[in-house]
């Protein structure tokens, strides 16, 4: 069986994130990108943010506390604590 490569695994895990964040905040796709910010320039509000923390642990089965949620202000933030937090 054939392991996914380091940089396959987190594109897979972008699309994940970035496909939660097109479906909770309405935006377009292209929109979002690592260095995009939920708020200033995803329009999130702070109760979009907490919204789409609770997506991202029922996505991929984690906790994640109020303390590291407040860190994860940008999208390449985001999809590097899930990377940390999910490798097996």
């Amino acid at each position: 069986m054939k392991q996914k490569k380091k940089g396959e695994k987190k594109m897979a895990l972008f699309d994940d994130v970035r496909d939660i964040i097109v479906e909770q905040l309405h935006v377009p796709p292209e929109k979002v990108s690592l260095e995009a910010k939920f708020i200033e320039d995803l329009g999130a509000d702070s109760l979009d943010t907490v919204e789409l923390i609770m997506a991202f642990e029922e996505k991929f089965n984690l906790q994640i506390s109020e303390e590291e949620a407040q860190k994860l202000d940008t999208v390449g933030k985001a999809v590097a604590y899930l990377e940390d937090k999910t490798k097996a």
